[in-house]
């Protein structure tokens, strides 16, 4: 059975043993929820998710597009994929980059 995490995010149908899943184990998310694009899974168990963003240029008054990447725990009942759109939650640190975990894959 899985927990409440306190998002308004329904928990995925398929049930894994990962003890950093926030919905079948027992990490516990909290602060910033970021939504952003899945470009890589080939770390075992991580994915790495870029978000976009424009940063204004007060200078020339003009937008310019920018990106960060979040390194991004993936429970196995969550498994997304390259291409996803995913919700990830800010946890405690799971490793020397990752401080967030995939709670939500919206579309693909």
């Amino acid at each position: 059975m899985a927990r409440n995490i306190g998002l308004d995010i329904s928990a995925p149908e398929t049930e894994c043993s990962d003890m950093n899943c926030p919905f079948h184990g027992i990490l516990p998310v909290r602060g910033q929820v970021i939504t952003g694009k899945v470009v890589s899974d080939r770390m075992d168990g991580t994915v790495v998710v870029a978000r976009d963003y424009l940063h204004e240029v007060k200078k020339y008054n003009r937008y310019e597009k920018r990106l960060s990447k979040f390194h991004a725990h993936n429970p196995p009942c969550i498994h997304a994929k390259v291409g996803d759109i995913v919700t990830i939650a800010e946890c405690r640190p799971l490793s020397k980059t990752k401080n967030f975990v995939v709670v939500e894959v919206k579309k693909e």
